[in-house]
């Protein structure tokens, strides 16, 4: 379950390296940054040291979705960094746009198969956004909480 759920974030991000995000969509992907594969600057490891949430929303470049992971530049305070994140490293994946999300148990739970599909309360991810005026204008990339999803 979580092999294929994984493949189905794959899809998603290969689909907006090649044609950029549709219409209102945008995600927020909580990871840990202490898996081994992860590769984050380490001032965002000191500061983010168990679990990390980016938006992709507004501004992102240099998108690579391979099948072991993907990598992105973010923008944090008009600071551009090149993060890699490894699917096995991802803890939730969320488009409020579509009111979908997934959730991944520890890897200790892997072995069960379990995968949550999030339900996802409109209102508070309203609040976590606000819409920018200008799409194309250049956003700083927030790193924000999810635990109040979490049930």
């Amino acid at each position: 379950m979580h092999r294929a759920m994984r493949s189905l974030i794959q899809n998603v991000l290969t689909d907006v390296a090649k044609d950029g995000l549709p219409g209102e969509h945008h995600f927020f992907i909580t990871f840990d940054t202490m898996h081994p594969d992860v590769e984050i600057a380490d001032w965002l490891s000191d500061r983010y040291p168990g679990e990390m949430t980016v938006v992709i929303q507004h501004w992102f470049d240099d998108l690579d979705v391979t099948d072991e992971g993907f990598g992105i530049t973010l923008n944090f305070g008009d600071n551009p960094e090149r993060l890699y994140v490894p699917y096995d490293a991802i803890r939730t994946f969320v488009d409020p746009s579509v009111e979908f999300g997934l959730r991944f148990e520890s890897p200790e739970d892997d072995e069960d198969g379990d995968a949550d599909i999030l339900e996802i309360d409109e209102a508070p991810m309203d609040e976590m956004v606000e819409p920018s005026p200008d799409p194309q204008e250049r956003k700083e990339a927030e790193v924000v909480s999810l635990d109040q999803f979490r049930k």
